[in-house]
């Protein structure tokens, strides 16, 4: 079950402020062989949201080079 925005700024303040630190994705306790996650699971959900884009590190477009495009003359 994913958290609210509500819930994850709250974790971030408990986090901030120096109390346990909880699974990015569920809330839970972290554990310490899939940290920054409780287990693999959510280690796996984080993976999938990377994998199908839902993540993205904002970037500027590459500009296009002549050629790119698989023009063979």
């Amino acid at each position: 079950m994913a958290r609210t925005p509500d819930q994850r700024t709250e974790a971030k303040a408990a986090a901030a402020a120096g109390e346990r630190k909880t699974c990015a994705i569920c809330g839970k306790p972290r554990d310490p062989k899939y940290d920054p996650f409780c287990s693999r699971r959510c280690a796996d959900v984080d993976l999938h949201r990377w994998l199908k884009g839902t993540y993205v590190i904002p970037g500027s477009e590459r500009p296009s080079v002549e050629g790119d495009a698989g023009d063979d003359e």
